[in-house]
């Protein structure tokens, strides 16, 4: 009589944990873009597809940063964009690539915001559309947002380069 004996091979729970929680950092920060982006679109009960931007560029303005051209421009795509990442986020697709230009975003958004928190200015940072909150409360919230992207961009490429090293 021959006896079979099975070997469980199982990968390590830490691992997979690690794995779960970078999932849902992904998630939760793509759909936190994304509903940034649906901020800045949709507000007062209806659709602002033709008009959002010269409402957001007003936002953008009131930081006194940059010349009017640029701000116009940035009004223009800056909801698009958010929008786009988090939905590449939210898939995963491109999440090292979306994970980095996330963190320049947000690096961007800190600078601006911790400009106007200095300044002093008493401006509404038109990060969520007209509902969003005075820049030293949103400068935090942004901080740990960072700190997410961070993670889930290292996890990205870590996990890339370890299915490589595995093919």
């Amino acid at each position: 009589m021959s006896q079979t004996s099975s070997i469980a091979v199982e990968r390590p729970r830490t691992r997979s944990k690690v794995g779960f929680l970078l999932i849902a950092a992904r998630i939760l920060l793509g759909l936190i873009f994304a509903y940034a982006a649906y901020a800045k679109l949709h507000f007062n009960g209806a659709w602002h597809l033709r008009d959002y931007y010269f409402f957001f560029a007003m936002s953008i303005d009131s930081y006194r940063m940059l010349p009017l051209v640029i701000v116009q421009w940035m009004a223009r795509i800056l909801p698009w964009l958010e929008l786009g990442l988090g939905a590449l986020l939210v898939i995963g697709v491109g999440v090292r690539w979306a994970g980095l230009v996330v963190i320049a975003l947000l690096a961007v958004f800190m600078i601006a915001l911790a400009h106007a928190a200095l300044g002093g200015l008493e401006i509404h940072c038109g990060c969520f559309g007209t509902g969003s909150v005075k820049p030293g409360r949103e400068l935090m919230l942004d901080g740990v947002l960072l700190a997410l992207a961070l993670a889930v961009t290292v996890g990205g490429f870590l996990s890339h380069r370890a299915g490589k090293s595995q093919a």
